[in-house]
């Protein structure tokens, strides 16, 4: 499934949450050499219930709004 993603970096707190039809995911990491990424990777695998290798980013790696891809 493509879910549509705005990335907020540098939040004191780690969350995934739903707003309509996009998620908003909040992460402590900075949006530098690509941790930001990572890290969103690893929160939609633990809200979605499924290894890190089965989430990938469609488009954005470098924007706050990305399209993500999760394999099921």
């Amino acid at each position: 499934m493509k879910i549509q993603v705005k990335v907020k970096p540098n939040s004191r707190t780690e969350e995934v949450s739903r707003e309509g039809d996009s998620f908003i995911v909040k992460v402590k990491e900075p949006p530098r050499e690509g941790k930001a990424n990572q890290a969103v990777i690893r929160l939609l695998a633990q809200h979605f219930g499924v290894p890190k290798s089965q989430v990938r980013i469609l488009s954005g790696l470098r924007s706050v709004k990305k399209v993500i891809e999760v394999a099921e």
